[in-house]
């Protein structure tokens, strides 16, 4: 049997499994977190301050948790670096770690406090999770001690590291994830080894990632493709980039591309321009927030499917390049011009007129959008922008990106820049691109940095469309397509022989999990 029709079989069997008494539905919640940070991150504090600290972000967080709860919610996703902050060098952040264990030891901290020494952030959070009799994920530090004879081993004797826990309603730590792909994070090390990390429940199979994880093959496509997950759980730090990256736009699309659920918790520090939290669902965002204006936290919840491509009428595969290579390109314009999108070179070609078709190619990408506008607004202008290659100054992720976007000015010069209104509407539009890669996500963002939900679809044959009248005014219409396989680093765990064992074994302990509860 081939890997691939192994991973089916796996799958299908755990479906039928798991069918028969699983919930349909459940409550989730996020939440968006105004993080108290230290006074100053390049001096060493003592563990006891560090613990007042983290002690007086879980206060807020419980308040949130307690509500969620009340909610109904089965479930509440808590930000990365909610409980300290992120700017510290490996000695800062040192007292504000913890030893976490592997879940496999069956651990209950609220029970059990000093069974792995001093653990009062563990133990607190198992009993928010225990006492309310809701899943808790929180972002917190972990150390490892290693030896001298380890060549790798750092200087103050321990691997430190970024990392996900789980705990359930009777505050069991059910999964732990080490955050692979660090960004900026000197505190931390990189694990050894990239780990894929699920756990399952009575509404559904959830997998867990962190923040710049999203962005690459492992182990976000991994989970979704190879292990099946239903529901990511996605604690992010994540810093708005127009006009392609702000959280809720870019998560959204993720979501509906990758076809899974995307409970997204995002740091609030408008300074930072970090704001951006939501519920999303394959087909449309269930919940959003983005805030520029306060300081405040925000609590969402929001009922999902608890399998949603399962409960989705159609799951035929997404064919990306079908429209744009069956179609005879439009005429190219004469007018194309080169411009950035950041660090990244884009072809452009202006929407002069108040409708047409346009075609704007770069190497093998040409992108194609049919469109009309409601009214053609004097001061705005729109392009046509075209993109594939390696990203930014690092240059190690492989990007094709297609995108119609609102120039910062009239002067052609500044498209591409940051923008934040627009007042024009389009009564149609059409956009679609001959992408190389599966992996393509459909984004819509309006002025003022909205979400467009209910008012666009992404057609089979690759097309990004409006529907339901009019759009709203709009920022950008893009489909940004990840190439893996052509980043300059890659390296897939997907199809390895341990994630096949990982997953033989997860799944059968999710059939003898399952079994307990459904005698229960």
């Amino acid at each position: 049997m081939t890997t691939s029709s192994f991973l089916t079989s796996v799958a299908i069997f755990t479906l039928i499994t798991f069918h028969v008494g699983a919930l349909d539905t459940f409550i989730a919640a996020v939440y968006e977190h105004a993080v108290i940070l230290p006074n100053k991150t390049e001096i060493t504090v003592s563990q006891d301050d560090a613990l007042l600290l983290m002690n007086k972000n879980i206060d807020i967080l419980e308040r949130a948790i307690k509500q969620a709860a009340e909610q109904n919610a089965r479930i509440i996703v808590t930000p990365e670096d909610a409980l300290y902050g992120w700017e510290f060098t490996r000695e800062t952040i040192f007292p504000y770690l913890e030893d976490i264990p592997d879940p496999q030891v069956n651990w209950i901290p609220c029970k059990d406090p000093h069974r792995f020494g001093r653990t009062p952030i563990q133990t607190r959070l198992s009993c928010l999770a225990k006492n309310n009799s809701i899943y808790v994920l929180a972002n917190i530090g972990d150390k490892k001690l290693c030896s001298s004879h380890d060549s790798a081993c750092p200087s103050n004797g321990y691997y430190q590291y970024n990392t996900n826990v789980v705990y359930d309603t009777e505050g069991k730590l059910v999964a732990r994830y080490h955050k692979y792909h660090l960004y900026h994070e000197p505190q931390f090390d990189v694990p050894e080894k990239l780990e894929l990390v699920t756990f399952n429940t009575t509404f559904g199979r959830f997998g867990i990632f962190t923040c710049f994880d999203i962005l690459f093959h492992d182990p976000a496509v991994t989970l979704v493709k190879d292990f099946h997950v239903d529901t990511i759980l996605f604690p992010t730090a994540w810093m708005n980039v127009l006009p392609l990256l702000t959280a809720i736009e870019f998560h959204s699309a993720w979501a509906m591309g990758m076809g899974v659920n995307l409970l997204v918790a995002n740091i609030h520090h408008i300074r930072k321009n970090m704001t951006g939290s939501g519920i999303y669902a394959p087909s449309s965002p269930k919940v959003y927030h983005y805030d520029m204006e306060t300081e405040l936290g925000k609590l969402l919840f929001s009922e999902v499917d608890s399998h949603p491509r399962v409960s989705s009428a159609d799951s035929t595969t997404m064919n990306w390049s079908a429209y744009a290579t069956a179609i005879k390109p439009f005429p190219v314009q004469k007018n194309t011009f080169g411009g950035f999108i950041s660090r990244d070179g884009f072809n452009f070609t202006e929407l002069a007129e108040y409708a047409g078709n346009l075609t704007v190619c770069q190497k093998e990408l040409c992108c194609h959008l049919s469109y009309r506008m409601l009214k053609q607004e004097e001061n705005e202008v729109y392009v046509l922008g075209a993109f594939t290659g390696l990203h930014g100054r690092r240059r190690r992720e492989y990007w094709q990106v297609c995108t119609m976007l609102k120039c910062k000015t009239t002067n052609l010069t500044t498209c591409g820049r940051p923008v934040e209104t627009a007042s024009t509407r389009f009564e149609m539009f059409s956009l679609s691109g001959t992408f190389g890669t599966e992996y393509v996500f459909p984004e819509v963002l309006l002025t003022k940095i909205h979400l467009s939900p209910g008012k666009f679809e992404v057609i089979k044959d690759g097309r990004l469309v409006n529907k339901n009248g009019p759009s709203g005014p709009i920022l950008t219409v893009s489909l940004f397509g990840r190439w893996y396989t052509k980043d300059s680093f890659y390296k897939s765990c997907g199809t390895s022989n341990s994630a096949v064992t990982y997953l033989l074994i997860s799944t059968l302990l999710m059939v003898v999990t399952w079994q307990n509860v459904v005698m229960v």
